[in-house]
């Protein structure tokens, strides 16, 4: 029998008329996670989408990386059979017979409604040859085995595992993202929740080197390249930002520092995303966690941006957002010792309260524009990822 991996989707089911799209794009994705090992088409047919296995394929590195694919809620290694009910049986109970199990069952998923038995009939039938075969029980709570039956347009597969893949939506169906990626945990993990949400981030990392050690910057590529398996590529730009902190010191009181630093940043941040035409800014602040991040100082930064700033992590819990950088491979780089800017002429007793009067009579003092120009101006920019995966032709079976 030919082998296919099966691939379902969730909520790429649920768009309708633009379903196509969003089709389209997990197809063209699937090809890229899959660049390098060997594979046969991607196509695309009734709700789902098939990748042929060829001789030589790599299952466990073609799960590893389907597993990551935004869009994708479980995929499965199947085996092409024939809507002929007997030949369907015989197929199913020769893939079942050199396996272990004292109990079994049977779960169809019948696509096609022209078949002229419905997906309880075509259970009933396969499992009573399957009992017949094995001598083997039918537990339909807890079986040591199912069988998986899937009946779509003229096909029929059969497989045995389900595995689950991230969810979400595919990457590039939702727009372009610059997200202001510290070295810490937080903001790799709000990345992460943006991109899954089907947009593709470039980053902006500020540091103040010479001042700081080049720790920080080196921390921030190797989470672009991480958070990159997720959208096939990475662009960082690396923001210079030790002049800009000498001339707040200068020129503002210490307790206000962090929010001015803060709202610098987000100028700075929305001039590259107009550069990357994208439509929003992307910070991993979390509601109280410094001091930066209450309330009246969200509020002062934000005024500065006129770009939407989107807050994937506003409500989380630390320990949550710990689990999920642990889960997607960033917490072991996010907690390596560096020196970010941040750490550079902090007050001891930043201000929590910051009103919007104070932070523009403090700007006032600054050439606010020509600071942001000149930033830009010697911004360095990179890019990580892996290489471009050929198209291949769209089709059916």
């Amino acid at each position: 029998m030919d082998r296919y991996i099966l691939v379902h989707y969730h909520e790429v089911g649920l768009k309708k008329n633009n379903r196509e799209f969003f089709e389209r794009k997990l197809k063209q994705n699937i090809e890229l996670a899959l660049h390098g090992l060997p594979y046969g088409r991607v196509r695309r047919i009734s709700g789902r989408l098939l990748i042929q296995l060829p001789d030589g394929a790599e299952p466990d590195q073609m799960a590893e990386r389907l597993r990551d694919v935004f869009g994708i809620a479980y995929f499965a290694f199947s085996w092409l059979s024939n809507q002929d009910l007997d030949r369907l049986a015989q197929d199913a109970w020769s893939l079942m017979e050199g396996r272990r199990f004292s109990s079994f069952a049977v779960n169809t998923k019948r696509g096609e409604k022209s078949f002229p038995l419905n997906s309880v009939q075509i259970s009933a039938k396969v499992g009573a040859y399957i009992g017949l075969k094995s001598g083997a029980r039918v537990d339909l709570e807890h079986p040591d085995l199912t069988c998986f039956i899937e009946i779509v347009e003229t096909f029929a597969f059969l497989y045995f595992e389900k595995r689950k893949a991230r969810g979400g939506l595919p990457v590039s169906t939702g727009g372009r993202v610059a997200v202001l990626l510290s070295g810490g945990i937080d903001s790799p993990v709000a990345a992460y929740r943006i991109i899954k949400r089907g947009c593709r981030a470039v980053f902006v990392h500020f540091h103040s080197f010479p001042h700081t050690t080049l720790d920080s910057q080196e921390k921030v590529r190797n989470l672009v390249r991480i958070l990159a398996r997720f959208q096939y590529s990475g662009r960082l730009y690396l923001v210079p930002f030790a002049d800009i902190q000498r001339q707040i010191v200068a020129f503002a009181p210490p307790p206000i520092r962090i929010v001015l630093y803060r709202r610098f940043m987000v100028r700075i941040a929305e001039a590259l995303a107009f550069k990357e035409r994208a439509g929003a800014l992307v910070t991993g602040e979390s509601i109280g966690q410094v001091a930066s991040q209450t309330l009246e100082n969200i509020r002062a930064i934000a005024e500065a941006a006129t770009l939407p700033i989107l807050r994937p992590l506003i409500g989380d819990d630390k320990q949550d957002i710990i689990s999920l950088a642990q889960d997607i491979g960033t917490l072991e780089t996010s907690i390596q010792p560096d020196q970010d800017c941040c750490t550079l002429f902090i007050p001891k007793h930043p201000h929590t309260k910051v009103t919007l009067p104070i932070v523009r009579a403090a700007e006032a003092q600054l050439d606010v524009d020509g600071l942001v120009s000149d930033a830009v101006s010697h911004v360095a920019m990179e890019d990580h990822g892996i290489p471009s995966a050929p198209a291949k032709a769209d089709g059916n079976i």
